[in-house]
């Protein structure tokens, strides 16, 4: 297509997002020149979104078998057996682009967007999380993002009646243009009950199911495939409208119709809407579908059939139906008062073939739409300052005054209380929650049995931004740690990797090196991922954001009788600190950024085989019941881990006095960010038996103090460094994030 030759179509198939090869990719496979409902169709199918052609090689190197997968990656969700014939049915995904633009709306509808993957699976959702990245809080803008998404977050989970059981937020300033909003969700199904997005019996039909069609969300994907601009809040028609009333009825309708045996197949309409759905479904059954989109119910007039093929209007399904079994159908959504449409039927031809206006509009074959999407491999490339160098204690200089700097630090955003965040959710509906938010994971029973499922959502952006790798598997190490000071036993993963530009060399040796990280981690600790999400192009004028991949992990507590709190529960109890000896570990810190204004330094190292052995000793104490508190440390370190320490949830607190240090500096000792570790606390008639576990798993066990008293003190090489309140240091680290966001 050069020496200036004009090409039918290619103005066209440019403004779509194609490159000029994949356009003449689609015309060379298709054998002519494709209309413009079938250039609507191949652009979206074929962006960074739908497709993942940037990434598809590199997330091959996942793990993702293990005994208890029962559906990995490539379906709506993951889905894991957990025993007593119960599934756990989960997936975290972004709504990134589509908040910056309308941060209430793109929040909330990434909440109903999750929360359809998984009851499209077959499992009725009884937890969601929130990973959240924003800019600083000193500038006006960012608190209204932060604001925003937090209520339409709320919004939509408080009226769906699911509880927000965890998460995180984090504050860098590359985030004030590119806010991240992933989004989690888990549900809990019969395992022989899972639902899956395929078709494969021609003459079945498919039945558009739920709101109604209009404009909002046409050009989503591609939105969601491309850099922003200074131009990109004027988008906003392509941020999707929620309604979580609506996708209350439709999520009880679809579970209703799922206990029987009249579906085939089931797919939740979210990127690129009835066009991703159905081809996606199609492809892997092998077959074809025949759509008629003027049956499908719109609540727009004059609608193209572009328009209907890529709309993404909310609280949208599609379903399969076996043949004669419509009316079933039909009753069921009557019941529910929402509409449900033949709008289809499964063929044996491959193609996905529209009618529109009475004619026939569209043909195109669905693994041309799907699996025989581009994939690249595109340069990597290392930045010039890899590896960074490590941050010494000794070059950074002593704080004057150690209380102050410890209530500067656990008062900063990035380390206050999320009370501010997590009060605007309502975490007990349902009245399964026994472990509300602000601990290590989320935990929720099951009813009708002793078990527990416990989650939570880790990553940390300036550890990935200094060195890819190290950060991946920090995040997982990190996730996994959570879980065990909880007692819980991991059993799958799911990631949401958020990344800038993937046609810059550096950003794909960000991804690739990530997710190696990670790999490594997942392998090390016997999880498998069972799906997840790529979020690519968050970038604005240029600017990307901190390379950040999430990783949510789920673990099975077998009583929730075992399960071990993060605060101090009893005066007298004493305080352990389960690990390696600390060293430096404040390149890429909390208090580098904090007190020093820097992102830089190399990150901690992993560390696979004593945090394996960390994460063994602690679920062991859990189960003995020796264990009385747990509370990892990561961000901010010991200091932090001990602030979070004196609270509960009820608003109850209890002080402590530790010592620390053996000629170790006391910034390292209060600050470093060291990994595999972990503060716990046991009645003293336990101690031995602590120390026998540790010992059994080869866990370095060192007593560091005992819990009680009004104030926390902590000293350092045998001098007092800290001598604080617990009304001085309540004051900072709950009501900390509260002043920021309000200023």
């Amino acid at each position: 297509m050069s020496g200036g030759e004009s090409v039918p179509g290619l103005e066209e198939a440019l403004a779509a997002g194609l490159t000029e090869a994949e356009y003449g990719e689609i015309r060379k496979r298709l054998g002519r020149t494709p209309n413009v409902n079938e250039l609507a169709m191949l652009s979206a199918m074929w962006s960074e979104h739908c497709s993942y052609k940037s990434s598809k090689r590199i997330l091959a190197g996942f793990p993702t078998e293990g005994p208890q997968v029962l559906q990995g990656p490539g379906e709506n969700a993951g889905a894991v057996a957990i025993g007593r014939g119960l599934a756990a049915v989960f997936k975290v995904e972004s709504h990134n682009h589509p908040t910056f633009i309308e941060p209430y709306q793109g929040a909330a509808t990434g909440v109903g967007g999750i929360l359809r993957d998984v009851f499209t699976m077959g499992a009725r959702p009884v937890a969601l999380m929130n990973a959240l990245r924003f800019g600083p809080l000193d500038i006006p803008k960012n608190r209204a993002l932060l604001s925003g998404a937090v209520a339409g977050i709320a919004n939509y989970g408080n009226s769906m009646g699911i509880p927000t059981v965890g998460g995180e937020v984090a504050f860098e300033t590359c985030h004030s243009l590119n806010p991240l909003v992933n989004a989690f969700a888990l549900g809990v199904a019969p395992v022989d009950r899972i639902f899956l997005a395929r078709a494969d019996h021609p003459g079945d039909t498919v039945f558009c199911v739920g709101a109604k069609t209009g404009r909002d969300g046409i050009h989503g994907a591609s939105m969601a495939s491309a850099e922003f601009d200074e131009a990109a809040e004027a988008k906003l028609p392509t941020v999707q409208v929620g309604d979580p009333f609506l996708e209350k009825l439709l999520m009880e309708a679809c579970l209703e119709l799922m206990r029987g045996d009249a579906l085939a197949g089931v797919q939740d309409m979210g990127a690129a809407g009835l066009t991703c759905s159905s081809a996606e479904m199609a492809s892997r059954g092998g077959a074809g579908i025949l759509m008629d989109l003027d049956r499908v119910p719109q609540r727009e007039t004059g609608m193209a059939a572009w328009e209907l093929l890529l709309s993404e209007s909310q609280e949208r399904m599609l379903l399969v139906v076996r043949v004669g079994r419509e009316r079933e159908v039909e009753r069921v959504f009557e019941r529910w008062d929402l509409d449900a449409a033949a709008v289809g039927r499964i063929t044996g031809d491959g193609l996905l073939r529209v009618r529109h206006g009475g004619g026939e509009v569209g043909a195109v074959p669905c693994r041309l739409l799907t699996d025989e999407a581009p994939v690249y491999e595109r340069p990597r490339a290392a930045p010039e300052s890899f590896p960074e160098p490590e941050v010494r204690a000794g070059e950074l200089g002593e704080p004057a005054d150690w209380n102050r700097a410890v209530l500067r630090l656990v008062g900063s955003p990035g380390l206050a209380s999320r009370r501010h965040i997590y009060e605007q959710y309502d975490h007990m509906v349902r009245s399964d929650t026994i472990a509300r938010p602000g601990g290590d994971a989320g935990v929720v029973r099951i009813k009708g049995t002793p078990l527990g499922l416990a989650m939570t959502l880790d990553g940390n952006g300036r550890y990935s931004l200094r060195d890819p790798r190290r950060g991946g598997a920090l995040a997982v190490s990190e996730a996994c740690r959570n879980l065990a000071a909880v007692g819980a036993t991991p059993v799958g993963a799911t990631n949401c990797l958020n990344f800038g530009n993937p046609e810059k060399p550096e950003v794909m040796w960000q991804l690739a090196e990530s997710v190696r990280g990670m790999t490594e981690a997942l392998g090390a600790f016997g999880v498998p991922i069972t799906g997840g999400n790529v979020s690519l192009y968050n970038e604005t004028d240029g600017e990307g954001i901190f390379p950040t991949p999430v990783v949510g992990v789920v673990g099975v507590l077998d009583d929730v009788s075992t399960l071990v709190r993060q605060h101090f529960v009893e005066e007298g109890d004493l305080v352990f600190l389960l690990g390696p000896d600390a060293d430096d570990a404040l390149g890429a810190s909390e208090y580098l950024k904090v007190f020093h204004g820097r992102t830089d330094g190399r990150p901690p190292a992993p560390g696979l085989d004593a945090e394996l052995r960390l994460h063994a000793a602690l679920r062991s104490l859990a189960a003995a019941g020796i264990s009385r508190s747990a509370k990892d440390l990561s961000e901010g370190g010991l200091a932090q881990a001990a602030v979070e320490s004196l609270f509960a949830p009820d608003g109850s607190c209890i002080g402590a006095s530790l010592a620390l240090g053996d000629s170790v500096p006391a910034t390292t000792a209060l600050f470093g960010e060291a990994s595999a570790r972990a503060l716990v606390s046991v009645r003293p008639a336990r101690a031995d038996a602590l120390a026998a576990v540790a010992e059994r798993h080869r866990v370095p066990a060192r007593r560091v103090g005992r819990v009680g008293g009004e104030s926390l003190r902590i000293r350092v090489n045998g001098d007092e460094a800290v001598g604080l309140s617990l009304d001085r240091v309540a004051d900072s680290f709950l009501h900390g994030l509260a002043r920021a966001a309000r200023a």
